[in-house]
Order: structure tokens, then C-alpha cells, then sequence
């Protein structure tokens, strides 16, 4: 049976004051905001909320749906060379940040990528990160507090 590590609410709450901080250090002002289906949806939601700016939801699930994916409306506004963020909850091997990143390689808009967790030994680095783990060391499934809610209640 795997080992799971819990990721709090105050935690997530952390990792965003921090990717804020991060991007308001940067040269980058995101216009949008795509968030990665599922996990991405809820860190991006904040983070419209946080800058102020319109969001929108891609489907990139390369572990459990490959066959559905559908970013046509990014792909859209890459067409307009927007300043755009696009955010998920973990980069862990970097598989679906690297899709992202390759089926926009003909755009030219400026586009940067968050996640609350970055895994240390990930093929892919984000630039902005709320916290950064390593899975060599510790490779416990991280689960965040949206997808461990009681049915009961």
C-alpha cells in the first residue's frame, strides 16, 4: 500500500503567498490563467482571485485520461501572445507540464508555469513553486485536502 502525506489547507494557503511572491518579484504579469484539470483547478482559482486576472481550465490528465485531452482554448489565447500562467497542484515527473509547454511551441506568447509542490527530481522545473519536495527521498503520494473530503459530513 502506498504511504500518503497530507497537504493542509494552511499549507496551500502558504504555497500561493508564495508563488504570489515569486511571481511579483519576476518580470512576468500574467494576463490568464489555465489551470491543469483536475489538481490545477483550485490552486488557479485562488490565484485568478489573488491577481486579479480571468481563468480557464485545460484537460491534460496523461496518468488516468490520455485519450481526452483538450487545451483548444489555450492554444486561442496563445494565438494572442498573452502573458499566461499556467498552473497545476504538483509537478511531479514534469509529464504534463512538458505536453503543455511542447504543444505551444509554435506560439509566441510568454508563458510561465506554477505548482504548489515541485518535486526536486522532476524532468520539468516550474517557474513559480510553492513548495519544493524530493520524492528520491521521500516518495510518499502527496494528497491535498480537496481530494479528501468526507462524504459523511
Amino acid at each position: 500500500m502506498e504511504k500518503k502525506d497530507y497537504f493542509s489547507q494552511k499549507e496551500t494557503e502558504l504555497a500561493l503567498v508564495e508563488i504570489i511572491n515569486q511571481i511579483d518579484k519576476s518580470n512576468f504579469s500574467p494576463e490568464i490563467i489555465f489551470s491543469i484539470n483536475r489538481g490545477g483547478c483550485i490552486p488557479g482559482v485562488y490565484l485568478s482571485h489573488l491577481l486579479n486576472i480571468p481563468h480557464y481550465v485545460i484537460d491534460v490528465q496523461l496518468r488516468d485520461q490520455k485519450n481526452n485531452i483538450d487545451i483548444s482554448n489555450l492554444l486561442e489565447s496563445a494565438k494572442l501572445e498573452r502573458n499566461i500562467l499556467i498552473v497545476d497542484d504538483i509537478n511531479d515527473t514534469g509529464a504534463t507540464f512538458n505536453f503543455v509547454k511542447n504543444s505551444l511551441t509554435e506560439y509566441k506568447g510568454n508563458f510561465s508555469y506554477a505548482s504548489l509542490i515541485e518535486n526536486k527530481s522532476s524532468k520539468f522545473k516550474v517557474d513559480f513553486k510553492g513548495k519544493i519536495i524530493d520524492k528520491k527521498i521521500n516518495p510518499n503520494w502527496i494528497v491535498f485536502q480537496w481530494e479528501n473530503l468526507n462524504k459523511s459530513n
